[in-house]
Formats: structure tokens, sequence, C-alpha cells
């Protein structure tokens, strides 16, 4: 795998809108993201129609392919998080064109819907991508911090890292709120103990999912997914998608299944409920309930790169990121 060269102080990162557009944000939230990136030691820059917004709160797919090519072919930009998720980055993938992207190797993050076109960037190009916070996220204030450290640790340092849970978590709506919000205390959780040692693939589960029979899925067998759903799925959509990736992704090392918000209704009983009908399940490492998807705050990893996870310690070491 190609590893895009580490974020410094000093560079340039390129906000663009593959999916859903910067215009749903409010000016403050665009505001304060920004601020809080060139408090990082960043210039922040934005794609130049990232604030286009057409029905579905997008812009057209000519522009927002327009926009991800100028970033990766800008040798100022070393960086490009993506706005925010939404539904239709999958539109892009026949008109991107991964010559270049794949001949100008940088950091490409973001999550949720992202992760059709970064999961499709790493298969077609061999190049890392990250599933960690857009742009968007950097407005969140409570929870900011420890979500800001494992950013910098995956995307600005060369040295290996383990990834440990954060002290409390929330899936409030932070962002019509930010002042009331309700935490918890943070506990991974353990379905199956084990150790292993692999590649990572995944991300948002039902987004990978429409990749399938496409030559944009990467090839899954004997890496360690890593999966996470969002408020629309409900236990027996997270059942469904489960068994259809396992099938196309046949035997595979470990699962780190990241938390569901509440109104989800995927409970711990639901998920051991779910996870037990899968008897290739019962002999690899399982975790859930882990920091990153849809809940506050979250950590970013690797598409592509390696880790080790040992589920009895609820450790994961990313080794190469």
């Amino acid at each position: 795998m190609n590893v895009p060269v580490k974020l410094q102080i000093g560079d340039e990162i390129r906000i663009v809108a593959p999916s859903r557009s910067g215009a749903i944000l409010s000016e403050d939230g665009v505001k304060s993201a920004t601020e809080r990136l060139e408090a990082l030691g960043f210039k922040v820059t934005f794609g130049t129609y990232a604030f286009e917004s057409d029905l579905q709160h997008s812009a057209s797919i000519e522009h927002r392919i327009e926009d991800v090519h100028e970033a990766f072919r800008d040798p100022a930009v070393k960086g490009i998080l993506t706005v925010i998720g939404g539904f239709n980055s999958n539109e892009l993938l026949p008109f991107l064109d991964y010559e270049l992207i794949g001949n100008n190797p940088k950091v490409f993050c973001g999550y949720s819907d992202i992760t059709a076109i970064a999961s499709a960037i790493t298969a077609k190009t061999g190049m890392i991508t990250y599933s960690g916070p857009h742009f968007s996220s950097f407005s969140m204030d409570i929870g900011r911090e420890w979500q800001t450290e494992f950013f910098k640790k995956c995307l600005m340092q060369e040295e290996h890292f383990a990834i440990t849970p954060s002290e409390q978590w929330s899936d409030d709506s932070w962002y019509m709120d930010q002042e009331n919000r309700t935490f918890e205390p943070t506990e991974w959780k353990v379905y199956n103990e084990g150790t292993a040692e692999g590649q990572i693939f995944g991300a948002n589960l039902c987004t990978l999912n429409l990749l399938q029979g496409t030559e944009y899925m990467p090839d899954l067998g004997d890496s360690i997914l890593f999966l996470e759903d969002d408020e629309m799925t409900i236990p027996e959509t997270f059942a469904r998608d489960l068994a259809s990736l396992l099938q196309v992704a046949g035997e595979i090392r470990g699962l780190v299944i990241g938390r569901f918000q509440r109104s989800s209704k995927v409970t711990d009983e639901q998920i051991q409920y779910i996870l037990d009908k899968h008897p290739m399940l019962q002999n690899i490492p399982v975790l859930y309930d882990v920091d990153f998807g849809h809940t506050q705050p979250m950590f970013t990893f690797p598409i592509g790169g390696e880790a080790i996870l040992n589920s009895a310690d609820c450790s994961i070491e990313l080794t190469k990121f």
C-alpha cells in the first residue's frame, strides 16, 4: 500500500464536498472549523464548488469531480478533508481519474458516505485513505480534544500508536446545540476474545455495500473489518447488511464495530444476537461499541492500512497508516 506523506504544520488542507454541500453548514460552523484547523497549524482552502447546492443539497457530478481532481493535482495541497457525508459520493466513481490520484498521493479523510469514494480510491490506486473527522467535525466544541488527538496521531506522526477508548461519548445533535449535551462513560465491549494482525478495510457498512459487484470494491479477504452505521439503520438492516458483506469478504481475521446511535435500537442484546448467527465470528477477535462512526468522539483509522487487534484487552495498535 502507498502511504501518503504525513501532514505537517504549515501544510495546506483543501476542503471538498464529494457528497453533501458545505452550504448546509452554518456560517459560524464554517468559521469555527476553519479556525480550529488553522490553530493546528494548517492553511485551509476550499474547492471552487464546495458550497454549491442543488435540489439534493449537493453539487453536480462534474463540479464535484473537478474539485477532487484539482485538490489532488495542486502540489501546494498536502491533505484533503471532506465537508460532510451524505448519500451520493458513489456517483463520482466512474468519472474519477485514478491515475491522477495515484500519481499524487496525499491524505484524504472523511467518514460516513465518504466510505464509497475513499474505498474506491484505495482499491483502484493502492493508496491508503482515512476514515476520520470531516471538516465540519472540527466545529464541535465538547469532545473535540480526544478526537483531534487521534486525528493528529494518525495523520501527522510516523510512530506506531495504540488507540485507546475515550473517557466519555455522546450521540446527541451537537451541531444544533453545543451547550446542552449528554455524555456517558465509554466502554468498548468484547464479543469474542483473540488477537489478529492484518489490513484494515471498512467504515460505513451500508455505503461500503454499494460497491459490491463493482471494480471499486476492495478485496476484503484476510482483513480486519472496521464497520459502523448510522441512525437510519435498525437491527434488521444491520443484520442483513453485515451478512451480505461477510459473504463477499470470505475469511476475515477480525471485526471491530463502531458504536451505534441510540435511535437505531441496535442494542447489546441485538448485537449479540446478530453476531451469534455467523460461525466465522466465533473464532476471530470481535469488538463492538468502539469509538468511531456516528457518535462522538471518533478516532481516525487508515483504509488499507494495517493494525494489531487484541480484543481481550480492548486494544488496537496501528502499524501501517
